[in-house]
């Protein structure tokens, strides 16, 4: 799968773990020596070793068997091997992680424990572990990554017809399906109950219903008179799938709007009261889009930087006078797809444009100017007309089954590169892992 933060995230927590674990004073003692030749460069046995260290130390804080040694051994060898040719790889291509990205990517994992940078680095050393490894670690990480994508992207081929397909399937109807957060108070009713004592359960229902209605807090309530395995919970079920929400009020629930009150409803139990907390999925997305106008002035060799930005100072001011954006835009505008329309863009997202451009039309107010901005391509002034929410749900299944589609291709694609470049690297095992002499034989892949 292709790597993402969050992925990227749970490997260096992995690799933090299994760093934090490791405790020098209990390693065998660093062995200087080849554990394998790998093309132009080699693993060592003080590398196999220091893993080793990290997993096993892991295994037992988890409370897992550990497998044998030599089992153990024989993965942290292939796996130290595989991460060095994709190194070798990708020092080829030239790929390299600068300090700045490497910070930030250390940061984000002192960030995902709670900590600032420096309380990080504090706490690495409290553990034994040495900061500079750390970031040496996550540099091979970050490297691999950029390899994998760059290699492995080109490999990964999606059709229309397969997003059709994937938006069919089964498989994606429940992967897509919405989520619903539903709070719930149940009223009991005794067993063999008279219709009248369940008349007066029903008139509490009720009363409470209004109560809720008129804005009273869902929570409270429950705890106060709910009945139900979460009422210390405020009566919230947390967010379930359709399938998932008790068959007594799932349709209703299916039917409510986010803050609607429904019931009470009936069964053996006793009497039920819902609310839709909140809702989430595939069918909530909704995409807000601008009715959006610009004027545009390119420096040129006619016209300089200094020349251009008071020009557009001069409009913007007639503008703020009153002055016919669409005159002034089809008379100056330097933007040829927009200037004989009186500078209309139409309705457009702002991930539509430059992030300058974006910044102006999200501040904007409706039906006034912007002061004059620069972006990459000149100087602009820009009016946001109207804006609107558009349901985008359509647009989003496909562009969500386009990425459930790429990450599983990804992995595939990813796991046959891994084999093809493991088979064409010359590699030579000197360290025999199960008991850390060599053995001699040498091996060619």
């Amino acid at each position: 799968m292709q790597p993402t933060t969050t992925t990227r995230t749970a490997a260096f927590g992995a690799l933090l773990t299994a760093l934090a674990l490791f405790d020098p004073a209990r390693a065998v003692e660093p062995i200087d020596r080849i554990a394998a030749v790998v093309n132009e460069d080699i693993v060592l046995a003080s590398e196999v070793l220091e893993r080793y260290e990290g997993v096993t130390a892991r295994l037992v804080a988890e409370g897992q068997e550990l497998p044998s040694r030599d089992a153990i051994m024989e993965q942290i060898l292939e796996r130290l091997i595989i991460e060095n040719i994709q190194l070798q790889e990708a020092e080829r291509r030239g790929i390299q992680v600068d300090d700045e990205t490497l910070t930030a990517a250390v940061s984000e994992v002192a960030a995902q424990n709670g900590l600032d940078l420096d309380q990080f680095i504090e706490t690495l050393g409290a553990e034994g572990v040495s900061y500079r490894d750390f970031r040496d670690q996550v540099r091979r990480q970050i490297t691999m990554e950029r390899l994998q994508r760059e290699v492995v992207n080109r490999r990964v081929y999606i059709t229309a017809q397969d997003v059709d397909e994937l938006l069919a399937s089964p498989f994606f109807a429940e992967h897509i399906s919405d989520e619903y957060r539903v709070g719930h108070i149940l009223l009991l009713t005794e067993a063999g109950a008279s219709r009248a004592q369940v008349n007066a359960v029903k008139g509490e229902a009720e009363a409470l219903i209004e109560k809720l209605r008129a804005g009273a807090d869902f929570g409270a309530l429950a705890v106060e008179h709910s009945a139900g395995s979460k009422a210390l919970e405020g009566g919230d079920l947390g967010w379930r799938k359709a399938s998932r929400i008790p068959s007594l009020f799932a349709d209703t629930v299916q039917n409510m709007d986010v803050g609607d009150v429904a019931g009470p409803l009936q069964n053996a139990s006793g009497l039920h009261i819902v609310k839709l907390i909140d809702k989430r999925g595939a069918s909530q997305q909704t995409t807000r889009e601008a009715l959006v106008r610009h004027i545009l002035l390119m420096p040129s060799a006619i016209r300089d930087e200094a020349e251009t930005k008071a020009l557009m100072e001069e409009l913007a001011a007639e503008l703020r006078d009153g002055g016919d954006f669409a005159a002034l835009a089809r008379e100056h505008s330097d933007d040829p797809g927009s200037a004989l329309a009186g500078g209309e863009l139409g309705w457009r997202t702002a991930q539509d444009f430059v992030p300058e451009f974006q910044a102006a039309m999200q501040a904007a107010a409706i039906g006034e100017p912007t002061a004059p901005f620069r972006s990459a391509y000149g100087w602009h002034v820009l009016e946001v007309r109207d804006r609107r929410e558009q349901d985008a749900s359509e647009e989003a299944q496909r562009d969500l089954a386009t990425r459930v589609l790429h990450a599983q291709r990804f992995d595939e694609r990813l796991q046959e590169w891994l084999r093809e470049i493991r088979d064409e690297a010359f590699v030579e095992m000197r360290l025999d892992t199960g008991d850390g002499e060599a053995d001699g034989d040498d091996t060619a892949g």
